[in-house]
């Protein structure tokens, strides 16, 4: 049997606006968000309001078992064209190959939707093959930190609201690849824009998230690059004074990302902006000229060597061949062999 293609979102949520909806579908993956967003949207359009009070029933994975879920699925719509079931927290559906016997022969009038969550279903068994054979099977991956900047603008984008670049980049430093807290955080930051204001800046997400502007990831970072040691140390400082915003593991990851791609710079055919800017796949080229001006500050077997020392941070910061270092020291060692 070939394999489906993977399903990309867009496709999925336009053959659902379009109606071309099939009799089973399977939302899974790491990334829950993606997949709340998709069962809701089915929920909101595929019924209307009437429709809803006889045709469209949730069931909870863990409270549900597969013959109930099976025995609502084969019942008719009452007066409406589909009926509508969705099985959230399937992961905890127990028993789901027997599912195959329904899906011999589907009642056709019936969406059943499961939403898999932190998980996905082997893509060997014979389940997987039959849900695929006449449904859809969505993956929802978990976003690169590479990526989420691209996530906030555009989810901005739909609000028609705009981000400062060096706002962007420090939101999603701090909040990290989790969609739904980091969406939440964007509605609270559209919700607390001064009345005329449709563009985010470093101040607003520091009143009112309580990231520091002037001491966070990004601004170690850029005081690294500047070979700025006074303004590395403060921030430090201010790290250990802030251990709840600012764990150590979230730093190390920051700048293992940057010089991880800083060794990649090295290598571009052209050492341009543009050059760089296509090396990396930066989403815009403003992003490339930190990475020209450390090219100029760290010789490529110092950037190797950096790498090195932040993995031995890490390793050391969880507790690996380290018993009393704190981590305000690790990080303070590990900013002296950057900077020397």
């Amino acid at each position: 049997m070939a394999k489906q293609q993977e399903v990309k979102l867009e496709d999925l949520i336009r053959d659902i606006r379009n109606k071309n909806y099939h009799v089973v579908y399977y939302l899974m993956g790491d990334e829950s968000y993606y997949i709340d967003k998709v069962a809701d949207y089915m929920a909101d359009t595929i019924l209307t309001p009437e429709e809803r009070e006889f045709n469209q029933t949730i069931f909870y994975g863990a409270d549900v078992t597969i013959e109930t879920v099976i025995n609502a699925a084969k019942r008719f719509p009452m007066m409406s064209e589909h009926q509508l079931i969705i099985v959230k927290e399937a992961q905890n559906l127990k028993n789901l190959e027997k599912l195959s016997y329904y899906l011999q022969k589907p009642q056709k009038s019936t969406i059943l939707v499961f939403c898999h969550k932190n998980g996905s279903l082997d893509r060997r068994k014979k389940i997987t093959l039959e849900i695929e054979k006449v449904g859809i099977i969505y993956e929802s991956k978990r976003l690169k930190e590479s990526q989420l900047p691209t996530f906030i603008v555009n989810y901005l984008r739909r609000k028609k609201i705009a981000i400062e670049p060096n706002a962007c980049e420090l939101l999603a430093n701090f909040v990290g690849a989790d969609l739904c807290r980091l969406s939440g955080e964007l509605d609270k930051l559209v919700l607390t824009l001064p009345q005329g204001h449709n563009r985010i800046t470093a101040e607003q997400i520091e009143k009112n998230i309580g990231i520091s502007k002037d001491f966070n990831n990004f601004e170690l970072k850029n005081a690294l690059v500047e070979h700025d040691v006074f303004k590395a140390n403060q921030i430090i400082k201010y790290f250990a004074e802030n251990p709840k915003n600012n764990p150590i593991q979230m730093t190390l990851s920051v700048l293992f990302n940057f010089f991880a791609n800083l060794m990649l710079a090295y290598y571009a055919p052209q050492k341009t902006e543009a050059g760089i800017t296509a090396q990396l796949n930066l989403r815009n080229q403003w992003q490339a000229k930190e990475y020209m001006l450390a090219m100029k500050k760290f010789r490529g077997t110092k950037v190797m060597q950096i790498i090195s020392a932040i993995r031995q941070c890490d390793a050391k910061s969880k507790g690996a061949g380290n018993s009393s270092i704190t981590n305000e020291e690790l990080l303070k060692e590990l900013v002296y062999f950057i900077l020397h």
